[in-house]
């Protein structure tokens, strides 16, 4: 048994109001109401939601916890719609930069952002460094096989892969330049974004290595990607939390592998 999701239900003194204070100023994206006027309804952005219930389910001054790519500017700009802050960003001592912002009816949410990964990529800035480029096939696959996942012996396979690139980016040991990691975005660059193999070699993982390539693709994205477009990528569940700190969550989908008869 899998729990899927949570969504809180917040006691509201009117709904049209509640909707359009998360979606004016708190920047959620998606609403829907019901009932002539409203009594219930809901807000949405990414993977998060939230209801409202008119004099019902809950009571005001409830707390929440919402976890952002980048709460410094998640707080510039609701600070210029004119949202009730009352704690403007800070890094506590448990890893998360947060802030706090209190809605009409009292309800308080805590914003925040891990900064684990940051201090991890920090410390180890002075012996790897990041190079927007494409990795050579042979970087690639020295790669591909330091992880595990092939044997050499595809440079003509890899040639096509990094060809068909619209970013990469390469982490490189400062020492001697030799290639460390590295990963490559694909796309149609109208709707859809695909993180392809992202790749740390074995004795340079939980050195900030990883979190360095991905705030890098992340950045790339941000400034790149169409509006709307959807990115994807593929991973095992152990590394989920990894990724969510990018912005990353669960999503359906369906998959094939191809089996062929030996």
């Amino acid at each position: 048994m899998k729990f899927k999701q949570v969504v809180p239900i917040l006691n509201s003194s009117n709904v049209v109001n509640s909707l359009a204070y998360y979606t004016e100023v708190l920047g959620f994206e998606h609403k829907w109401e019901w009932g002539f006027p409203p009594s219930f309804g809901g807000v949405s952005k990414d993977s998060v939601q939230i209801f409202f219930c008119e004099n019902g389910q809950g009571n005001p001054g409830t707390w929440l916890s919402v976890f952002v790519d980048n709460v410094d500017e998640f707080y510039e700009q609701v600070k210029a719609k004119g949202a009730k802050i009352i704690l403007a960003p800070e890094t506590k001592e448990w890893n998360v930069r947060e802030m706090l912002i209190e809605d009409p009816d009292g309800h308080k949410i805590r914003f925040g952002q891990s900064t684990s990964f940051r201090k991890k990529t920090v410390d180890a800035l002075d012996s790897f460094t990041i190079v927007e480029r494409l990795p050579t096939a042979k970087e690639f696959e020295r790669l591909v096989y330091s992880v595990g996942w092939s044997p050499p012996g595809n440079e003509e396979k890899v040639d096509k892969i990094i060809a068909a690139a619209l970013f990469a980016v390469v982490a490189e040991d400062a020492a001697t330049g030799e290639a460390i990691g590295c990963t490559i975005i694909l796309g149609d660059e109208i709707s859809f974004y695909y993180i392809k193999d992202m790749m740390v070699r074995r004795d340079w993982q939980s050195k900030g290595v990883g979190a360095a390539l991905m705030q890098a693709v992340t950045n790339w994205l941000n400034k790149n990607a169409a509006d709307n477009a959807l990115v994807g990528l593929y991973t095992g569940e152990n590394l989920a939390p990894f990724y969510q700190q990018f912005g990353f969550n669960p999503f359906f989908g369906m998959a094939r592998r191809i089996k062929r008869e030996k």
